[in-house]
């Protein structure tokens, strides 16, 4: 394991490289809104193949009475304007870091407040990485149930289908998750246009029954949600523990906010997804208030007998896409935490020359394909797994509301009363809808709580680890400056050779231990040493006139600092060749870099951690990505000298 800390590198000379440099307009702005469509809101937009379906036939379903339906009609309505058109579309999607969206990104805006103590800070950062961790789950849960549900159609048809449900549906999530290493603008390109397809199928759908029966769009009165959950008390109050599915994808769009920008996101919501969600989901309820039977599978059953295998087709490319915004929001969110430190390296692969946040990570791909497969097998139906399914998002939703809040009072300057006021109305009902998904926990919702622990564990487990080994080294280190002076005083023996030597330093006040054992065994320094430091800010993207800065510390020796933001690639020849400094000219191809390697040894010399934490710790160290590999340094110019650190 490399001393100098995980950070990133990446050069910016096309504003249109990030959609929120500069306002996608024409050609582009139609572009990336398809791809959108295909990408941010296939969640979202496949949840009327089981959300309905859910509130009248579920475990913890109700009547299908007519008020009953104008009763979940209305929460479903209201729900998507208030929580998404209102909550993320309107609000969270403005409070950006730099671009990039999501939990994580989220909080750091909020943690650096000056006003925080640091206990405050630290529980925030804490809160935010559990809000990370429970994504995952969710990430798990989607593709499973989207697919699952989708393949389902084929029974309504015929009950000849059953027995190949469960294969057809681990087929085609193998296959989705092949293909994830073209990247999201490839599959964006191609899943675009039929995600169109499907949007406007389910508006047709929807308005065939809406014209047959008008008084459902009454519905939108809230009058009838009051009244609803009057009339049903407690068990009218849980139903939202299944209306939350409605708005399952509102956390993966804003993590998803830095693959497209703003701008196409909201326009695609507003233009082409709410109108088609709303009439469907209407027309699904105008056919329950005629058939109450239908409740068994309300969405196949609106289309016609001829046309249900194309819809089971369509809803099955549909629910496809609908994995594709939890996957890609999985991406981002581990992209963000290697690069806060609080994930080792690991191999990140940008799939686009265009649009930097669209990336694909080898090792989240696959642990979330066994997830969801394992999932299909234990669970075997949509109905099952929906018992699983928005615990984990809501509670993220309510950590965002929380972190929105401090934002808008801190960073926007609002006043406590606006800004309370806003947040107030958003935590209220985030707080209801998480309240209703308690019941859920022993039908399925345990597993992304159990996920979100598991993995929260490993992310902290991490951090602290390497904090403890950051101690033991810095602790150890002896002063560059002393270390500078010795030398031009022959205190250590050496012999000055012709060339260019660098060496990671994660600690810029202190001598690398690698220059010291080379040092100490070899007797030997360059003309040039360089003490290289890499940094990562608590911002997506740094700006390439702060990239850099390079101090003279006399005797052939230089500090150079690398900043780099947490949403950026590393690339340190690439650094050194756009290296900008009279006194320090560099041929990245005639360098050599000395890498420190420590090997950790499990002792009991951390006592702030257990020691199956400290065990932990080490396996995740030895199994991370090689610090040749992560800052892409040519391996035939890389030295590695190792040293043993107890921990």
């Amino acid at each position: 394991m490399a001393t100098a800390p995980p950070d990133i590198h990446t050069t910016i000379t096309d504003p249109n490289r990030h959609p929120h440099t500069a306002k996608p307009t024409g050609r582009y702005l139609f572009t990336l809104s398809l791809a959108a469509l295909g990408v941010v809101y296939g969640d979202i937009g496949t949840s009327p193949l089981y959300a309905m379906r859910e509130c009248f036939h579920g475990p913890h379903a109700i009547a299908a009475t007519p008020a009953n339906v104008m009763g979940v009609l209305s929460l479903v309505f209201w729900s998507l304007i208030l929580v998404i058109s209102g909550k993320y579309l309107t609000f969270v999607l403005s409070a950006d870091n730099r671009g990039e969206g999501g939990i994580l990104a989220l909080t750091a805006l909020a943690t650096p407040i000056k006003i925080l103590s640091k206990s405050e800070r630290w529980s925030l950062v804490i809160l935010g990485i559990f809000g990370a961790a429970l994504l995952y789950g969710d990430g798990m849960i989607t593709p499973a149930i989207s697919v699952l549900s989708a393949v389902e159609g084929l029974n309504v048809a015929t009950p000849i289908f059953a027995r190949y449900v469960i294969p057809i549906t681990i087929i085609i999530l193998i296959g989705l998750f092949l293909i994830q290493s073209r990247g999201t603008a490839g599959i964006g390109k191609i899943f675009g246009p039929v995600t169109l397809i499907y949007f406007a199928t389910l508006t047709v759908l929807g308005v065939t029954q809406i014209v047959q029966h008008p008084d459902v769009l009454a519905a939108v009165n809230p009058v009838y949600a009051i009244n609803f959950f009057a009339a049903n008390g407690f068990a009218g109050y849980f139903i939202l523990g299944t209306v939350v599915l409605v708005i399952t994808g509102g956390e993966s769009l804003y993590v998803d906010l830095g693959h497209f920008g703003r701008r196409p996101i909201r326009i695609v919501w507003f233009t082409i997804v709410l109108p088609a969600l709303l009439i469907n989901y209407f027309g699904q309820g105008a056919l329950l208030i005629a058939d109450p039977a239908t409740a068994e599978n309300p969405f196949y059953l609106l289309a016609p007998s001829w046309a249900l295998y194309p819809l089971v087709v369509l809803a099955t490319f549909a629910t496809v896409i609908a994995s594709q915004a939890v996957i890609s929001g999985a991406f981002s969110v581990t992209m963000q935490a290697v690069q806060l430190g609080f994930l080792p390296r690991m191999k990140i692969d940008h799939t686009s020359m265009t649009e930097f946040g669209q990336i694909y990570i080898p090792a989240v791909n696959w642990m979330l394909m066994v997830a969801c497969i394992v999932l299909v097998i234990f669970f075997r139906s949509s109905s099952n797994l929906a018992a699983a399914y928005g615990i984990a998002v809501i509670s993220t939703m309510t950590i965002t509301s929380i972190m929105f809040t401090i934002v808008a009072r801190e960073r926007w300057g609002w006043n406590w009363l606006t800004a309370g006021a806003l947040g107030g109305f958003f935590l209220i009902i985030d707080l209801a809808f998480l309240g209703a998904n308690i019941v859920k926990i022993p039908d399925g919702g345990w597993f992304p709580l159990v996920a979100a622990v598991i993995i929260f564990t490993v992310m902290t487990t991490w951090k602290r680890g390497r904090r403890a080994v950051a101690r033991l080294i810095v602790s150890n280190a002896h002063p560059i400056e002393q270390f500078v002076q010795d030398v031009a005083s022959h205190s250590h023996p050496h012999v000055r050779v012709p060339g260019t030597a660098i060496f990671m330093n994660g600690n810029p006040s202190g001598t690398p231990p690698a220059l010291m054992h080379n040092l100490n065994h070899n007797y030997v320094l360059h003309e040039r040493v360089i003490l290289l430091t890499a940094k990562t800010q608590q911002v997506p993207h740094v700006e390439e006139a702060d990239r850099t800065r390079v101090d003279t510390l006399g005797n052939g020796f230089w500090r150079l600092t690398v900043n780099y933001g947490f949403m950026e690639d590393p690339d340190i020849p690439k650094v050194l060749e756009n290296l900008n400094d009279p006194n320090l000219k560099l041929d990245p191809q005639k360098v050599t870099y000395f890498l420190g390697r420590e090997s950790l040894i499990v002792t009991k010399k951390v006592v702030d951690m257990a020691l199956w934490r400290e065990k932990l710790f080490v396996s995740m160290a030895r199994n991370a990505t090689s610090a040749t590999s992560y800052f892409c340094l040519p391996p035939n110019q890389v030295v590695e000298l190792g040293s043993q650190v107890e921990i």
